[in-house]
């Protein structure tokens, strides 16, 4: 959905600037100029924002998500699979 028809911002288009670490409004403003012309479409921006941040994970939990798994393998004798 287009959010700013000034600029021709949309949703996806906010909710990429907080993935890519967008921190605050005033950011996203100086990096889109959403809602910077005749301001009309300041408060969905800003709700868009507001929702994607909501939605966004913790660093603690983006850092999480992307560590490997490390599985430990450990030797069984073949009496221990017969019993």
């Amino acid at each position: 959905m287009i959010v700013c028809v000034c600029h021709r911002v949309s949703d996806r288009d906010i909710e990429r600037e907080v993935r890519h670490g967008c921190a605050s409004f005033d950011e996203l403003q100086d990096e889109l100029r959403v809602g910077t012309a005749c301001g009309s479409c300041t408060d969905c921006a800003r709700d868009t924002f507001d929702v994607a941040r909501a939605c966004r994970p913790t660093a603690a939990e983006a850092r999480a998500a992307n560590v490997p798994r490390v599985i430990s393998i450990v030797p069984v004798a073949p009496a221990q699979l017969a019993a």
